[in-house]
């Protein structure tokens, strides 16, 4: 991607990855609460896109790339969510 003739640092899937971070405040404030396979669900697309393109030669445009990373950076940020709220549970118990 470019912007103002300048090129992202970072290719268009990981700008997808960084843009679906921004679905954090979702997740730690209990607004939506995916389960594990959701979230899996969620990154799949990525890795079919990104293992086509690497495996079948399958050209992919940067605006697929930049809608599954920001599917799949969704999902883990989901992911990191859920967890982070998992080890806080487990150091509830143990204190």
């Amino acid at each position: 991607f470019f912007y103002k003739g300048r090129q992202f640092p970072v290719c268009a899937r990981c700008t997808g990855f960084y843009a679906g971070y921004i679905a954090l405040p979702i997740f730690t404030l209990s607004i939506w609460e995916p389960t594990l396979l959701l979230i899996g669900l969620l990154m799949l697309p990525a890795l079919i896109d990104g293992l086509t393109q690497a495996y079948m030669k399958r050209e992919s445009t940067n605006w697929l790339r930049f809608v599954t990373g920001l599917v799949a950076g969704t999902g883990a940020i989901a992911f990191a969510a859920l967890l982070g709220k998992w080890i806080g549970q487990l150091i509830l118990l143990i204190f």
